[in-house]
């Protein structure tokens, strides 16, 4: 009889996840599931943050089948058991911190890696773009699914597309945002973003937002956006946003749909080489049409 092959990753959280056998069975935090599933790889379970509901956010689930993968829940409500349920031969989240398994309770994550290995992959601002979508590369590798080799093609001239398009007499300024409300929206900060680091590394003119307490975001008034005069506007579509149609009491928020190319923006988007790939040449279609119209 055929004896199976012990499995192995590193994570991100310098851990090393072991299992008998490679995983077959994965339950996957929905960023990194859309990640996997860029790979070929299905997951048998999802599940969400603090910021997601009952369902699952269409906005964070890529490519997914999500009629076809159960949702496992999300936050506070999420517990052990429910992951568990689904049988899993490895969860497979991301971290922000090198050190917390995002989306779960801290209790939540210590019960479940008690009895399921737990791998992590780190999305935060101590990686690049290209590190992050490497670090998943490895990930599905080892699961024995790799992305094929056209899209590594696809992601070089989606890159040299945004550089041409950047690299015009004109450079709008594109803003990533997420809006709280009429009265108040959260600023990007890109150096803390991977994806937004990547567009100023392509070129893009990314203008900071005012210093203040927020890591990753700056909360202020729609002035404070308008302030900016961007000629691109990235918009998070994620659930936990506030919609176009809700913002449009604010006068200042009128004066920027007015004037800029909206694009949607998942700032948990899948990291992979097909989703890099759109992502960036969305934005250089954006900017392109934005120094044409200047």
């Amino acid at each position: 009889m055929e004896q199976s092959t012990p499995w192995e990753f590193s994570d991100d959280r310098g851990r090393l996840v072991v299992a008998g056998a490679r995983p077959e069975r994965i339950v996957a935090y929905i960023q990194a599931g859309a990640t996997l599933w860029d790979h070929g790889i299905r997951p048998v379970g999802l599940f969400g943050s603090q910021h997601d509901g009952v369902t699952a956010d269409p906005a964070k689930a890529g490519e997914l089948p999500l009629t076809e993968i159960r949702y496992l829940g999300s936050g506070t409500a999420l517990h052990p058991d429910a992951l568990l349920a689904a049988r899993p031969d490895l969860v497979v989240a991301v971290t922000y911190d090198g050190e917390q398994v995002y989306g779960l309770e801290a209790k939540t994550a210590q019960e479940l890696e008690e009895k399921v290995p737990v791998a992590t992959v780190a999305v935060g601002p101590g990686r690049s773009l290209a590190e992050v979508r490497e670090r998943f590369a490895a990930l599905a590798g080892s699961l024995g699914h790799g992305e094929p080799l056209p899209l590594a093609k696809e992601l070089d001239a989606a890159e040299d597309g945004l550089r041409q398009a950047t690299g015009g007499p004109v450079r709008p300024r594109v803003v990533a945002l997420s809006p709280a409300g009429p009265d108040k929206v959260h600023l990007a900060r890109p150096g803390t973003w991977p994806d937004l680091r990547a567009l100023a590394e392509h070129g893009a003119e990314l203008p900071e937002p005012a210093a203040g307490a927020g890591a990753n975001w700056s909360t202020v008034g729609w002035a404070e956006a308008a302030a900016l005069a961007p000629d691109v506007v990235l918009i998070d579509v994620r659930a936990n946003a506030a919609r176009v149609e809700a913002l449009r009491t604010d006068e200042n928020w009128r004066a920027i749909e007015a004037r800029v190319r909206l694009l949607p923006w998942n700032p948990e988007a899948p990291v992979s080489r097909r989703a890099h790939s759109r992502f960036f040449t969305e934005v250089a279609d954006a900017v392109r049409a934005a120094a044409a119209r200047a």
